[in-house]
């Protein structure tokens, strides 16, 4: 059995995934989603611009076969030549196991090895701002695997990330040992007839090319992670009570699970309530504001804001206007659009003029991404205060008036799937904030415009999402006054 250094990432991510990916049916295996593609194609760019600093050799194999590749490397690094990229070691590390390794990159160091005065250190080119554990925990493995290849302990290794910070030195003697742990808990778990357990993790889970199998099974067994509020970490503090299912979870008192790591009384209400309101089926209460129905949400015009952003380029390219004007019944969308990075400006400045337009009016948004966007965006082009912070107080986060006030029978609590719940339908039912991402790029490359326009209709039914979410709302806060 061959343990990969990628297996053993995606392990560190999802214990489900790497089991599948080597036992699972394929043909239960999603096909690539367009977000998966840019990630791809980012990735390769990034790398490419990485290389471009090196002078390295690559060695030629056929594909997969990783013990003529692991030869091929052999000669390239007994040469002695600076760089290595696409290199292959493979070290056998228990019965019927073989580790592969495949570092983006081996560097020529000063030092003794196997190969004579000189020896090679591992980097690995990622697409990430940070050092995240996954990442140094693969870098050790290539460290560990490398030291057995060239006979030499390997004394650093390197993080080569997207962000300003650049070049990250490992630290080889933290991350060894808690990459061998790791390792050898996956290897475990390999060994067992039947995959992990699943968790429905929504944003790392939608990556995955084996999310539509596991959902399933979710969702035919109740699985408590579908539940809004359940985190990993009270998944298992649930478990260790036998919690293991909505039904037991509505039964439990909130004093049963308030002492316990991740929660306190509030989490703990919140959960149970959420837990009977998805098997009631209906939305419930939340008991910790007795004053949300005096809150004021009519008004006579009613500004809907959303905002489309390309976070690779740090721009954000649509800023989505819907004027609701109550008293005449009329209702506008205005689309301030950035059709090359370099009219951002322009498009702020337009949103600006509109929205001082009606100077009385609330500005409705769903989640807290426009108001630090509008923050940002005056600070960026120096905008006078004067012009930004009335705006600014006048925004209303519909999704804190929710997650604070009422538990809802859904298992996000995503504008989408709320608005769905209420009946709302995107005209585009393919179309998402990610797809918006990958659009906006292949319009920059390609110049087609109907990419644009379907940005724009995505973006107008972001707000009349919002709409529809704040009406529901309104009237519901209206209900239980009564």
């Amino acid at each position: 059995m061959f343990i990969s250094a990628e297996l053993l990432l995606q392990y560190q991510r999802c214990k489900r995934r790497p089991f599948l990916d080597i036992r699972g049916e394929k043909r239960w295996r999603d096909t690539g989603n367009d977000l998966i593609k840019k990630l791809q194609q980012d990735k390769i760019i990034h790398q490419k611009r990485i290389l471009t600093q090196f002078n390295y050799k690559k060695p030629k194999y056929p594909r997969r076969e990783w013990h003529l590749a692991h030869q091929a490397t052999l000669e390239l690094m007994q040469l002695g030549v600076d760089s290595i990229y696409q290199g292959v070691m493979i070290a056998n590390y228990a019965p019927g196991c073989t580790l592969v390794s495949r570092p983006h990159l081996l560097i020529k160091q000063q030092g003794k090895s196997l190969f004579g005065d000189w020896q090679y250190a591992p980097a690995n080119i990622e697409l990430g701002k940070r050092p995240k554990q996954e990442y140094q925990v693969v870098i050790a493995f290539h460290a560990q695997v490398l030291a057995e290849i060239q006979q030499s302990e390997v004394d650093c290794a390197w993080l080569m990330l997207r962000g300003k910070d650049g070049s990250y030195l490992v630290d080889l003697s933290k991350w060894i040992p808690q990459m061998e742990i790791i390792l050898e808990e996956f290897i475990h778990s390999l060994k067992q007839d039947e995959a992990p357990e699943m968790f429905i993790s929504r944003q790392r889970c939608s990556l995955c090319h084996w999310h539509h199998d596991c959902y399933a099974i979710a969702k035919s067994n109740q699985h408590l992670s579908l539940l809004p509020g359940v985190t990993p970490v009270r998944y298992t503090q649930l478990q260790e009570l036998n919690i293991t299912t909505p039904e037991s979870l509505a039964e439990t008192s909130p004093a049963v699970l308030e002492n316990l790591v991740g929660f306190d009384n509030q989490v703990a209400s919140k959960l149970i309530l959420q837990a009977q309101s998805v098997l009631e089926n209906r939305p419930l209460l939340l008991p910790f504001n007795p004053e949300i129905h005096n809150m004021e949400f009519q008004h006579a015009v009613e500004l809907y804001f959303d905002i489309e952003a390309q976070p690779d380029l740090n721009l954000n390219y649509l800023l989505g206007v819907l004027v609701v004007d109550k008293q005449n019944h009329t209702e506008q969308f205005y689309s301030f659009l950035a059709e090359k990075p370099e009219d951002e400006e322009l498009v702020w400045q337009q949103f600006l003029d509109l929205v001082w337009q009606y100077p009385q009016a609330p500005i409705y948004h769903f989640c807290v991404y426009e108001f630090d966007t509008v923050k940002r965006l005056g600070k960026l082009y120096r905008t006078p205060k004067a012009s930004v912070s009335p705006v600014l107080n006048r925004f209303v986060d519909i999704y804190e008036h929710l997650i604070q006030n009422v538990a809802l029978p859904v298992e996000s609590y995503a504008l989408k799937a709320i608005a769905r719940w209420l009946g709302f339908e995107w005209r585009n039912p393919e179309a998402s904030g990610a797809k918006c991402i990958y659009w906006y790029d292949e319009w920059l490359k390609t110049g087609d415009r109907e990419l644009l326009e379907i940005i724009q209709l995505y973006n107008e039914d972001d707000c009349r999402a919002t709409l529809s979410v704040k009406d529901w709302l309104f009237q519901f806060f209206q209900k239980q006054s009564h």
